[in-house]
């Protein structure tokens, strides 16, 4: 997903929502006065909604952010019609409606995407190519968190027979800790430990998958990769998930893109401080996360963005040090994108200001 996207306000002919479902979809039509013109069930696949729509003039079709709604709205768009991807979390708020169905949502999306646009919060996916690139790193991804999962395992299982396993990195773990194994629990983790060594092998083959993406298809890459602590992992993640600079005006708004920035919760003089939004995709902030940590830890380099978090850590305080990797993580994402946007070479004391005496 993208950030909200501006969209027209202008009435159209017909307004179409559509509640999206695995199998199948429920189409409520309604016409510039608001009246109901079509009702109907329609299957969730490319012919049916070409359809429901090929024949239409052009309307502004309606449907809420899912599995489907990429490859639809796509679809939606190449057919000559205007598509809006609702953000249901931003649209509903706290609670969702108490009284609802698919008839009813399909109702609801298209009255609000006749009455005001706005009202949806609409979101612009990323092209097919980004997408399809994107899946080779959430398996990867999916990968790393199995294997981190059987290690676990495999240490928590020796550790009930009152033994410990020896420290290890991930890609070491089934060649160091073998020896160390009880006899009475070998039948039950060998095998684990197997299968831990054929996951590494596996990741290792995406790792050189995403540097060849990184290097060949998308060189932005390597501007990003100016940053100790940013890999291709990380700087591929980042241009996949935002797909194009230009679509922020602002550096800034990166931020809240990530759900790297507070919410937001004031009213009157109150002003309490509340944890991130943690909105958008938790693969890219988690790495944003993994490279800001590496900037404050001791290989990290000297720059501005750890003068910035070591500032915050030393006002002391609960979760000092989380609330700086926090913040440095954020810093980091908005000076990414502008050495994208602009085409920059990175100084590492972009963006420090000279304290006063």
């Amino acid at each position: 997903m993208s950030q909200l996207l501006d969209v027209s306000t202008a009435m159209p002919m017909f307004t179409i929502g559509l509640d999206l479902g695995d199998r199948i979809s429920q189409a409520y039509v309604l016409d510039a006065a608001g009246a109901c013109v079509e009702e109907r069930a329609v299957a969730t696949t490319a012919a049916a909604l070409t359809a429901l729509l090929a024949e239409r003039p052009p309307s502004r079709v309606v449907l809420e952010v899912g599995t489907h709604s990429p490859w639809i709205s796509r679809l939606v768009t190449a057919l000559g019609h205007e598509a809006l991807v609702a953000n249901p979390s931003a649209m509903y708020g706290a609670r969702r409606r108490r009284k609802r169905n698919d008839k009813l949502d399909a109702e609801f999306l298209a009255r609000q995407g006749r009455a005001d646009p706005r009202l949806l919060h609409a979101i612009q996916h990323r092209s097919a190519r980004a997408q399809q690139h994107l899946e080779v790193l959430r398996a990867r991804d999916q990968l790393v968190r199995t294997r981190t999962a059987m290690i676990n395992h495999v240490r928590g299982s020796v550790k009930a027979l009152g033994a410990r396993l020896p420290a290890a990195s991930a890609e070491a773990f089934p060649t160091r800790v073998d020896a160390h194994v009880p006899d009475a629990v070998r039948p039950a983790v060998a095998p684990m430990l197997t299968l831990i060594t054929t996951l590494t092998t596996t990741i290792r083959a995406y790792d050189a998958q995403v540097a060849q993406l990184a290097q060949t298809t998308y060189p932005a890459t390597a501007r990003l990769q100016q940053i100790r602590g940013v890999g291709p992992l990380t700087a591929l993640a980042y241009v996949l998930l935002i797909d194009e600079p230009t679509r922020f005006a602002n550096s800034r708004d990166v931020g809240a893109y990530f759900g790297l920035v507070p919410r937001l919760d004031e009213s009157s003089t109150s002003t309490p401080q509340l944890r991130i939004t943690k909105a958008g995709d938790p693969l890219g902030r988690r790495l944003l996360v993994s490279a800001a940590h590496y900037i404050l830890g001791p290989f990290g380099p000297p720059c501005a963005l750890r003068q910035h978090g070591e500032g915050l850590m030393q006002r002391g305080g609960r979760n000092a040090k989380k609330r700086a990797v926090i913040a440095v993580a954020r810093k980091l994402a908005v000076l990414l994108h502008h050495l994208w946007q602009h085409a920059l070479t990175y100084d590492p004391q972009h963006g420090k200001t000279p304290r006063a005496a």
